[in-house]
């Protein structure tokens, strides 16, 4: 396999499934075979069968270290001496860190402004020097260009490298070996190097199955790419490890050849799976990861009756917004509700609501009285609720409740 540092000139064909094999050679033994696992639960609400492939289970939380091993391995003694550079909104980043350390390789890490601080720290635990600079991944390859040829180090691209590409593939090898009559394959994309490896071993061994891509609609690059399109791409996304705006040139080529499909999911949807994967199969996944779901959940026409592999592609996510995911979640489901009500202001009245709320079975979260700043007559107040209730269909009851006793309720 060529290995240029200009890896724009190597052609889709330069990654085969011989190629894959090889790095499944060369992985072996210090990158976890994670499990491939049929999810009865998901299942049934898909109308399909789903297997997860818990790549968040990995020692680095991640699939990355797959294609960052396999593309450190090939260095020359020289090349290690001299040390190694990525740039990585943050699953890469420890990846290459965590085995650059293994093999005695110097490492730097940049990451875009905004990584989550999970991603950072892990980083620096696994003894790569990190620099924060840039908004977004391009910004940062800039930045990483200028810097290399400086210092002399390395460059380990996070998805538009053959190894690397070879290194992502081997998860294909591992799903079809665990489940041979798998359908589809959904896979997210940001560079598109985890999606055209897989492709490549996929295809090589089953050329049957389909390999359906997933990004999120706030970055719809590779889709944009492959398809002619121009959806626009901005804003802050939970899936902040496939937000590329660029694609890699070898990935889109691939891309083109290999995978059958491409859907882009919306933040809801993929705040949802984030959230139905904790609650169902009580595993941590970030939203990059959970894309796969997100796609199976919001269009199960498309995978019905098939046989479905998901990749659980990374498990790096704070704590804090798993916390606020989890609660919108809830809010969601009508399970979690601000309500608003016009009350009299004088005694007794917060008590009988109270009453009312504990007679149809809900639970007070939070309680505010609001007085002054609002427009109501000087006699009334503002009271302000967080309530807890079994569903929607509960949520509904304690509102005709409210609202037979004579208060004027609303959702807020």
């Amino acid at each position: 396999m060529p290995h240029p540092s200009d890896t724009t000139a190597v052609t889709a064909a330069s990654v085969t499934l011989a190629d894959v094999r090889r790095a499944a050679e060369t992985i072996k033994g210090a990158v976890m075979v994670t499990a491939c696992n049929e999810s009865r639960t998901l299942g049934e609400i898909c109308g399909c069968r789903l297997f997860l492939k818990f790549e968040n289970l990995q020692f680095t939380a991640t699939f990355k270290e797959r294609g960052a091993l396999n593309r450190l391995q090939a260095l020359s003694s020289d090349e290690r001496k001299r040390g190694v550079i990525a740039m990585s909104a943050g699953n890469h980043a420890q990846g290459v860190a965590y085995h650059a350390k293994r093999l005695g390789i110097p490492a730097t890490i940049v990451m875009p402004i905004g990584t989550p601080m999970v991603k950072i720290e892990n980083t620096r635990r696994h003894g790569a020097e990190v620099i924060i600079t840039g908004q977004t991944l391009e910004e940062c390859f800039a930045f990483v260009s200028v810097h290399a040829a400086q210092h002399g180090l390395i460059l380990v691209h996070p998805y538009d490298d053959p190894l690397i590409i070879a290194g992502q593939g081997t998860i294909g090898l591992e799903m079809l070996a665990a489940v041979p009559e798998l359908d589809i394959l959904v896979v997210p994309i940001g560079g598109g190097g985890l999606i055209s490896g897989i492709a490549t071993a996929a295809k090589g061994l089953k050329p049957s199955v389909q390999i359906v891509g997933v990004q999120a609609q706030l970055y719809p690059s590779m889709h944009n790419a492959v398809r002619g399109e121009q959806l626009p791409m901005r804003g802050d996304t939970l899936a902040e490890g496939i937000a590329v705006k660029s694609p890699g040139q070898i990935t889109t080529k691939i891309v083109r050849e290999l995978v059958d499909d491409i859907i882009l999911v919306s933040e809801d949807e993929i705040e949802r799976a984030v959230a139905t994967l904790i609650s169902i199969e009580k595993t941590v996944v970030e939203g990059a990861g959970a894309a796969g779901l997100a796609a199976v959940l919001a269009a199960p026409e498309r995978f019905a009756g098939k046989s479905v592999g998901l990749v659980l592609t990374g498990g790096n996510i704070d704590t804090r917004l798993i916390a606020s995911v989890l609660t919108r979640e809830l809010a969601r489901e009508g399970r979690l509700t601000q309500l608003a009500l016009d009350i009299v202001d004088r005694p007794g009245q917060l008590a009988a609501v109270s009453i009312l709320l504990a007679d149809a079975g809900a639970n007070i979260i939070e309680v505010s009285h609001q007085r002054t700043f609002s427009d109501l007559p000087a006699k009334a107040t503002l009271l302000e609720l967080v309530i807890e209730t079994r569903d929607r269909a509960h949520l509904e009851d304690v509102l005709t409740r409210l609202s037979a006793e004579g208060f004027a309720v609303r959702e807020s």
